[in-house]
């Protein structure tokens, strides 16, 4: 579907601030280029997401083979957009929590802000908003996202 620039822009934001505090060693990151598993037919593609880099070994070095992330990432994120807003919340926010995914974010552009549901042990989520500040990965704990910082640079 079409995205519009608020979208586009925010996404990219957040990859941008994610990256540099990744250890490429451990953690690589994608802006919607990556996908998860969702059944053994289909997938989706988060707008961002940052997975382990071990979980990469099977097709590192296999042009033949799609990477498809089987396993819990660490972190997913959506965009909210006119087109998706209600299919991201309906349908891929409960796939997200049934593989187990530990942080799962919803970045609305336009409202500046994010709804961010963290897996507790039990494996169920926490929900939390946030419309602003600076906000600590749940299972990246070296990892902050400036909100501020995204919004503004966003509306410019």
């Amino acid at each position: 579907p079409a995205m519009s620039f608020r979208h586009n822009d925010s996404m990219a934001e957040l990859g941008f601030q994610i990256r540099p505090q990744l250890d490429p060693k451990q953690y690589r990151l994608r802006v919607n280029a990556g996908r998860v598993k969702r059944t053994d037919e289909s997938y989706y593609i988060p707008d961002v997401m940052v997975f382990p880099t071990s979980l990469a070994k099977e097709f590192r070095d296999r042009p033949d083979v799609l990477e498809v992330y089987e396993a819990p990432l660490p972190f997913v994120a959506e965009g909210w957009s006119p087109s998706t807003g209600d299919y991201d919340v309906d349908s891929k926010l409960p796939e997200y929590q049934r593989r187990g995914d530990f942080e799962i974010w919803r970045l609305h552009p336009f409202e500046r802000t994010v709804t961010a549901w963290r897996r507790r042990p039990d494996g169920t989520y926490d929900e939390l908003q946030f419309a602003g500040g600076k906000i600590q990965l749940h299972a990246l704990p070296n990892v902050v996202v400036d909100l501020d910082a995204l919004f503004t640079t966003v509306d410019r």
